[in-house]
């Protein structure tokens, strides 16, 4: 699989000054981590699930979450781990096998269901890249991840874990500090099998009765904001002792979003593309837009989506720009000893060796695995041509 992987060779020429790279569920986790970009959720109630996965796929769907967790009612979660069972048994059956399919992680609730489902599975097992841990904390988390390491022994696949940071405990000041140390003493002891953490900033914001509006972000919200820049700094760190830390979910969506796609492909190309991502954002996008970008500034990588409109936005504004590639090109390339300061190729900002090198290691990451637009393509043009057709 591979980012824009469901654009025409032509198309995708048109548009990458060098294209995302291949990856598949096997490859390194550093990959992985950067490659999970906008990963969807889904119920695991649903009742055509593989159809659903598989549309997703060709769709530009890289990475999928089926929830047995907050987004079905308790009373359903047996039917929605039999219905898990029966519907990787189909995707099994289909041609490609998992080389067609996203990185499938499933949502749990408890650590005995990673067992159990494990071994419900059998050998369809082959589909799954892991499971997502919600309410992660030292106290819940060992049991979980002490599962999954039985899981990975009994059917002899490397699974992943996906903690979600999202515990009360990790929210109120007068537990924070303890939460969050004790939480990284776990992942760092089970650093091989941790993919990503994510961010649970919809039950935070539960817990003082808040919910932010359309227009704005997380980062609005301060008692959110404030959490996030905690685990960043705990998580975050570019030392070698950091994880990939997610972004939160943008939780609305518009019914009538298929009514801008038509001007949306006719005008990037035209003398009046220029202000055309300006109204879009005035219209529909502006707070996911401006959280992606804030999630890229304070350190968070990909998101989480409940809605398939969100992934071709998330996976446009992770493409690296021609402009970010040559600086991270040129600090990297320079790399001296002795470190220095460079001008930008761009010939608009100062690029130093030493300070801006974590940045532009970054960067290269992201760049190989969603690649490098055109110096002439913008969020606008890649956005266009990710959207399905009508």
């Amino acid at each position: 699989m591979r980012h824009f992987g469901h654009l025409a060779g032509d198309l995708r020429s048109e548009l990458f000054h060098r294209e995302p790279q291949e990856f598949t569920a096997d490859s390194a986790a550093r990959t992985l981590a950067v490659a999970l970009g906008a990963t969807l959720y889904s119920p695991a109630t649903r009742p055509r699930l593989a159809d659903d996965i598989v549309k997703q796929a060709s769709r530009g769907v890289v990475s999928m979450v089926l929830c047995l967790e907050d987004s079905i009612d308790d009373r359903d979660v047996v039917a929605g781990e039999a219905n898990l069972v029966q519907q990787f048994a189909e995707l099994a059956a289909r041609p490609g096998g998992a080389a067609a399919l996203p990185l499938l992680f499933i949502r749990v609730r408890t650590p005995g269901q990673i067992t159990d489902l494990v071994n419900r599975l059998g050998d369809t097992v082959a589909l799954l890249s892991g499971f997502v841990l919600p309410k992660f904390t030292e106290e819940t988390g060992v049991p979980f991840l002490e599962a999954l390491t039985q899981a990975e022994n009994a059917c002899g696949r490397r699974l992943f874990a996906m903690p979600v940071l999202e515990s009360p405990q990790l929210l109120h000041l007068e537990s924070r500090s303890e939460t969050l140390y004790g939480i990284s003493r776990t992942v760092d002891k089970y650093r091989d099998r941790v993919l990503a953490l994510r961010l649970g900033v919809t039950d935070f914001c539960s817990s003082y009765g808040l919910r932010r509006a359309p227009e704005m972000t997380a980062y609005d919200v301060q008692i959110v904001a404030s959490v996030i820049a905690d685990v960043v700094n705990v998580f975050g760190r570019a030392d070698g002792s950091g994880f990939t830390v997610t972004g939160p979910v943008w939780e609305y969506f518009r019914h009538h979003e298929r009514m801008f796609k038509p001007q949306l492909r006719l005008s990037p190309f035209r003398p009046e593309a220029e202000d055309l991502r300006d109204r879009l954002i005035a219209r529909d996008m502006d707070g996911l837009l401006r959280e992606i970008e804030l999630d890229r500034a304070n350190g968070l990588q990909g998101k989480t989506c409940i809605h398939p409109t969100h992934v071709p936005v998330v996976h446009a504004l992770n493409v690296v720009t021609h402009e970010e590639y040559c600086d991270a090109a040129d600090i990297l390339h320079e790399d001296r000893s002795g470190g220095g300061v460079l001008r930008s190729s761009y010939t608009n900002k100062m690029n130093e060796v030493k300070p801006h090198r974590a940045w532009a290691e970054r960067t290269l990451r992201r760049a190989e695995v969603f690649g490098v637009a055109r110096e002439d393509i913008g969020f606008v043009e890649l956005l266009a041509a990710s959207l399905p057709q009508a």
